[in-house]
């Protein structure tokens, strides 16, 4: 029985933050499920807290968004049905630098340049599309045969492979690139923008977690190992951080599935309530 109960911690936690001695030059601060990461061809769900590196891929499903944070402050967010690829991280150095490539979905990018005392460079290929960031906020989209890079604040070099680069440095440019072929430099007004990023943005009430949440939702308990372990491999599966938990209650060992990291008990209810009926799950609860 302890072999199984090791076995399923470090399958919980394999991909866990790293200590706090030494902060990852990227990792996940918040997943709105179901949503994963593909690491060395193994895929294992999204989790709050996760340490990122280069090689990784993050995969959002319908409905579903995540956030990335930098160590040298900026912020990473993405939306539904996206995918995004860390191709180069490196912190080693005086200047933080990092390649991400964004194959689909909507994304958006922002700096903190408030105390910050350290350069970046920092590259995002939206598909055929190359944004070199230089301090800036912008939102971008890769869709078959269209991307959009819109330009919220600061300045980027943009354009595809083969092509000169262009400068945007006026708030609501966007560059767009439809069937291969660059469109001219536009503006977009305020209520587009609004529009487009909610694309992206976290969204309150659809159960989203957050790294340090101390609400949990316990889906399901079960006597049988068997049964415990199929519900958690179809969760995680299905992109959900399930974790089994064992517990005695006096001659009987129960294993909990849960989730944890949930900001509040009103997005622990609205995960539980998500779950309700779907994965054989009849009454979630929430604890914390």
């Amino acid at each position: 029985m302890k072999t199984i109960f090791c076995s399923l911690v470090l399958a919980a936690t394999f991909f866990s933050a790293a200590p706090a001695v030494a902060q990852p030059a990227a990792s996940v601060e918040a997943v709105q499920m179901p949503a994963w990461v593909e690491r060395g061809g193994r895929r294992t769900p999204l989790l709050p807290g996760m340490e990122l590196r280069a090689g990784d891929q993050i995969l959002t499903g319908a409905g579903s968004r995540a956030l990335v944070r930098l160590s040298e402050g900026s912020v990473v967010k993405l939306g539904e049905n996206g995918t995004l690829r860390i191709t180069q991280i490196d912190r080693s150095t005086e200047i933080f630098r990092a390649a991400l490539g964004v194959l689909q979905g909507a994304f958006r990018f922002t700096t903190e340049l408030v105390g910050q005392k350290r350069k970046r460079e920092v590259d995002i290929r939206v598909a055929q599309v190359t944004a070199g960031i230089r301090g800036t906020d912008l939102w971008g989209r890769g869709r078959k045969d269209n991307e959009v890079v819109c330009l919220i604040e600061g300045e980027i070099q943009v354009g595809a492979e083969g092509e000169a680069a262009q400068t945007m440095n006026q708030p609501l440019q966007f560059y767009r690139r439809v069937d291969a072929k660059t469109q001219p430099i536009g503006l977009i007004d305020t209520q587009q923008l609004a529009q487009w990023a909610q694309e992206t943005e976290i969204e309150d009430g659809k159960g989203a977690a957050r790294a340090g949440g101390r609400f949990a939702v316990l889906l399901a308990s079960a006597a049988d190992q068997r049964a415990a372990l199929g519900l958690y491999d179809e969760l995680r599966n299905a992109g959900y951080p399930a974790e089994i938990q064992p517990r005695k209650e006096g001659e009987q060992v129960l294993y909990i599935i849960r989730i944890r990291q949930l900001p509040t008990r009103a997005e622990a209810q609205a995960l539980a309530n998500q779950l309700k009926g779907k994965f054989g799950i009849t009454e979630p609860k929430v604890s914390g």
